[in-house]
């Protein structure tokens, strides 16, 4: 039974991976920098230890990671910039080097290390070599995009007038994975440690286009939903990173092997985009208050 230290425990891939390695039987420090608030709650009622943590706190890092086995981090730069993701990844490193740990999971993004010029891509790969370069045992798994951004924000606005806008062409295929596959996956990094240690491995659970994302919206949802493609200029006023990201996916395409990932890792229980969009709680969703936002 490993103990291992879940940084962004109340966020999407955090959370995914405490509540699978909560399941499967293993202990469970949730980091994070409000103990109190709702998602930290939830997962101590699952059984996990709740720690504050703050990337901008070694003390409380060290704290936190004393008599761990392992560690899961992941690092943002939205709210702050990548310069202090990379500080913060760095400072996260660090600790985990200090407090001896046996594995740290780094997840970072689908294709970070091919030089996409996407900045928060390139803040990731730069958390990366940090880490590979520091001595401490590691993997590294890189997502590709997040179906659930499509259950928020700017997309479920659009959703709710029947358009899936989105800065892609119609036609245009790339990779999606869910959070809780995320989780999954990474809880399989750990428990299978030695089949993982020194690898860096992008992960996806289907490929897909917009007009077969909004054409799986409409079944999930019960209402017509049709892709609008939104232009660059429009994101570039919301943030020049995600303008960056969605002008890599419609050029050069992010593309993962799914098929070999499903051969390979079955347990992890791969969702394809229809089978998670037809999970989610849509009438709760659609008639939630709105927010807008940049797509993410």
């Amino acid at each position: 039974m490993l103990t291992v230290a879940v940084t962004g425990a109340t966020g999407a891939q955090g959370g995914a991976t405490a509540r699978a390695l909560l399941t499967a039987g293993h202990h469970v420090r949730a980091l994070t920098r409000t103990p109190d608030a709702p998602a930290a709650t939830a997962l101590h009622t699952l059984g996990a230890e709740i720690h504050h943590a703050d990337f901008d706190d070694r003390a409380s890092l060290d704290t936190a990671l004393t008599g761990a086995d392992a560690l899961f981090a992941v690092t943002t730069p939205f709210g702050t910039d990548t310069d202090t993701e990379v500080r913060q990844g760095r400072a996260l490193v660090d600790a985990a080097a200090a407090a001896r740990l046996a594995h740290v999971v780094l997840t970072s993004a689908a294709h970070a290390d091919r030089g996409t010029g996407v900045p928060h891509y390139d803040s990731k790969h730069r958390i990366e070599r940090y880490l590979c370069a520091s001595g401490v045992p590691w993997t590294v798994i890189a997502p590709a995009a997040f179906m659930d951004n499509y259950a928020g924000g700017w997309t479920l606005s659009g959703l709710r007038e029947g358009v899936f806008g989105w800065p892609v062409p119609a036609d245009r295929p790339f990779a999606l994975i869910p959070a809780a596959d995320i989780g999954a996956f990474a809880a399989l990094t750990f428990i299978r440690r030695a089949a993982f240690l020194g690898r860096r491995i992008d992960i996806a659970s289907d490929i897909c286009a917009p007009e077969q994302i909004a054409a799986a919206l409409t079944t999930a949802t019960g209402r017509p939903i049709t892709h609008h493609e939104v232009g660059l200029d429009i994101v570039r006023t919301h943030s020049t990173d995600l303008a960056a990201m969605f002008a890599y996916f419609t050029t050069t395409g992010l593309d993962v092997d799914v098929p070999a990932l499903r051969r390979a890792y079955p347990e992890v229980g791969w969702h394809t985009f229809a089978g998670w969009a037809a999970g989610q709680d849509w009438p709760a969703l659609l008639n939630a208050p709105r927010t807008e936002g940049a797509p993410a």
